[in-house]
């Protein structure tokens, strides 16, 4: 972790938690350590990005613009001064000022977090692999889903397991919160 640092937050809004639309297996522990990387981050003086998914598609029913379920979570509410930036696709770099937000910001190493691993986190991890950034995932600061393909049901923790373990071919680090917050400065 160095001052060229900062933590990816990344669509961890309502309609992910329970009684939501598209409820995630673990969103409510992803979301504990999430919180507390944001604590080390802000303790450390290093930016922190919110990210947050708003549809515009077409018969989309979860983050419709306005709904408390777009908002972001009450447990990694953005503090004063944390930029939070809409995204309408998976990439949170497409079309969004992310990319010049962490230029300006002098940022060249990412810890990454968020929902869900098989898509938002796998996109936004890829381009940023692809811009040149250093990426720590954070393994259980991520969650998912089952999925469904040719009438099976793949499980979350496969689909967790699968996702990251293929991130790890990209990725600096895979690494769970605690790891992460007793490595050495």
């Amino acid at each position: 972790m160095n001052n060229a640092s900062a933590l990816l937050c990344i669509d961890i809004q309502n309609d992910y938690f329970p009684g939501g639309p598209m409820e995630l297996a673990g969103a409510e522990a992803a979301a504990r350590n999430i919180r507390a990387l944001q604590g080390y981050f802000r303790d450390k003086g290093l930016p922190i990005l919110h990210i947050a998914h708003e549809m515009t598609r077409k018969g989309a029913n979860f983050f419709l613009p306005g709904t408390s379920g777009q908002q972001i979570h009450s447990l990694v509410s953005p503090q004063e001064g944390e930029k939070v930036i809409t995204k309408n696709f998976p990439n949170s770099f497409l079309h969004t000022p992310l990319l010049d937000t962490l230029k300006g910001l002098g940022v060249t190493e990412l810890t990454i977090t968020g929902m869900m691993t098989h898509m938002c986190v796998d996109a936004t991890t890829r381009a940023a692999a692809d811009l040149g950034f250093s990426c720590t995932v954070v393994s259980d600061a991520t969650a998912t889903r089952d999925l469904q393909f040719a009438g099976k049901t793949v499980q979350a923790a496969q689909v967790q397991i699968a996702f990251l373990a293929a991130l790890s071919t990209i990725c600096d680090r895979i690494v769970d919160a605690g790891e992460l917050m007793k490595a050495p400065s």
